[in-house]
């Protein structure tokens, strides 16, 4: 061996050759041994495996269940409602609190759900109205014009009972003779007692001497009322009027569920004829007015009615059982018979078409 291939020898033999294989340690050599035979090998961060493509057959699947669903859905609106909404459709039965001032906007809307005989209010907001005159609020009464505190109080409830007398009472309703309500207005106002002898005793009446003005009234030989229910929402205001007399303002909006007359059976049309009325009535002091203890005058009156009629006066609402195209209503002027939020229209403005019931 020459000097110089021992000298590599010895170099060699103190840092080993370049190229000579490492022996690698017992830790390594069983980490090595537990990913070979591990049933998943852990990826690189850049190791990329290509996505599978996507079984489509799913995706069909899904597509026609939803079709399905949306074809039930048209077919039977009021099922499906009352699946995610409780046993009557959905519809909220929260009793409404009593109106004390002007609502600022009209009801929500309600699920479109077809009144029927058990339940002729459903689809409306008046299935959250109180019945009769549970739904027409008094304010306090406080002492005003000739009257104490006590004295407005009765002259308040006395408002009402003539509400009351005129538009919910089942007689009056069947067509009879409004004779509590007439007891309870002054004899003695001339133009009024000559509008009550001409609308109730003329068989032809003009719009002027319509007793619809006053009265709510149903031919009985064409209509009934479903039940013996009548939803109301209103409330009574007053003042100090002319000559010290308390003046009081009622704007009451009557529900009247109905139906044709005779048997229809349980799938009767039923239909919900709205009026709202707006009634001015003066508690005059007697020292300065003539009239008669525990009557009252009238100042004016006014009313707007849906689905009651829309032809020349009957004295009697004349709902339009199935005939609702053959309305005359003004397709211009649309109304919302549920929204108090606004003034009443004046008399005169022409039938309006609804737009709910």
């Amino acid at each position: 061996m020459s000097d110089e291939e021992w000298e590599r020898f010895l170099r060699e033999s103190m840092t080993g050759a370049a190229d000579a294989p490492v022996e690698p340690s017992a830790r390594a050599r069983a980490v090595e041994r537990r990913l070979r035979d591990g049933p998943d090998r852990p990826q690189g961060w850049r190791t990329y495996t290509p996505a599978r493509p996507p079984r489509r057959t799913g995706r069909y699947v899904t597509g026609l269940v939803a079709a399905l669903a949306l074809l039930f859905a048209g077919l039977f609106p009021e099922q499906v409602i009352g699946w995610f909404g409780g046993g009557d459709g959905g519809q909220d039965d929260t009793p409404a609190a009593a109106e004390s001032a002007r609502p600022r906007e009209a009801p929500g809307a309600e699920p479109a759900l077809r009144p029927t005989l058990d339940d002729p209010f459903r689809g409306s907001p008046a299935a959250r109205w109180a019945d009769g005159a549970a739904g027409i609020t008094v304010p306090a009464a406080r002492a005003t014009g000739w009257m104490d505190a006590a004295q407005v109080e009765e002259a308040l409830l006395r408002s009402r009972d003539f509400l009351v007398a005129a538009g919910l009472d089942p007689r009056v309703l069947r067509g009879e003779r409004p004779a509590k309500a007439i007891a309870l207005l002054n004899p003695h106002q001339e133009d009024v007692q000559r509008y009550l002898r001409t609308s109730l005793s003329s068989a032809r009446p003009t719009e002027e001497t319509d007793p619809l003005l006053l009265f709510s009234r149903f031919r009985p030989q064409q209509t009934r009322l479903v039940g013996d229910v009548v939803r109301t929402r209103g409330r009574l205001m007053y003042r100090e009027g002319k000559r010290g007399a308390v003046e009081v303002t009622a704007d009451v909006t009557f529900v009247y569920p109905v139906t044709p007359a005779g048997d229809g059976g349980p799938d009767a049309q039923v239909l919900r004829t709205v009026v709202r009325r707006e009634v001015v009535m003066s508690w005059d002091d007697p020292a300065r007015v003539v009239t008669e203890p525990g009557t009252l005058s009238l100042l004016s009156y006014t009313l707007e009615v849906t689905n009651g009629g829309c032809s020349a006066p009957t004295g009697y609402f004349v709902p339009p059982f199935g005939a609702a195209g053959e309305q005359h209503t003004d397709e211009t002027r649309r109304l919302d018979p549920y929204d108090r939020s606004k003034p009443l229209a004046p008399a005169g403005d022409g039938c309006a078409t609804a737009t709910r019931s």
